[in-house]
């Protein structure tokens, strides 16, 4: 397993693609694109379809930029920006300073092209694994260097 910023699908700030992440994001957040303009569902599909082929991020940016906009123009604020205008999960302890001091990890992209991070779920969290929906696979563990 990779390290963060060991170059695998490294975007220009070395953690991967933003607006990918953001993607990924947006499409965990929404469970669905029913409810999207039929323009960004499709475009959605499309950069989701040309990543899992095997692309690279970078050469769709004219086709981020239209998604953008078309996100904009739908009254989704945050568009594909790095910020979230969805609550923040609710408060969790930082992994380590609990009973048994687990490993430190996050959780990141399964196959590090887009910069998307997430903290690992509580033990009584009732959710699965957070997950990538571009490549329907389990974030990755990525244990923290101490």
């Amino acid at each position: 397993m990779g390290g963060l910023g060991d170059g695998a699908g490294e975007g220009a700030s070395g953690f991967g693609h933003e607006r990918l992440a953001a993607l990924c994001h947006r499409l965990a957040a929404l469970r669905g694109t029913a409810d999207l303009d039929p323009s960004a569902r499709l475009l959605m599909e499309h950069i989701a379809s040309e990543v899992r082929g095997g692309r690279p991020p970078e050469e769709l940016e004219d086709d981020f930029d239209e998604l953008e906009d078309l996100f904009l123009a739908s009254g989704l604020s945050a568009g594909l920006g790095s910020y979230r205008t969805d609550a923040p999960p609710p408060y969790q302890s930082f992994p380590g300073t609990g009973p048994g001091h687990p490993p430190l990890y996050f959780l990141a992209c399964p196959r590090g092209h887009c910069a998307r991070v997430e903290s690992p779920p509580s033990e009584e969290a009732d959710e699965g694994p957070a997950a990538c929906l571009i490549f329907g696979e389990t974030l990755r563990e990525i244990g923290l260097r101490q």
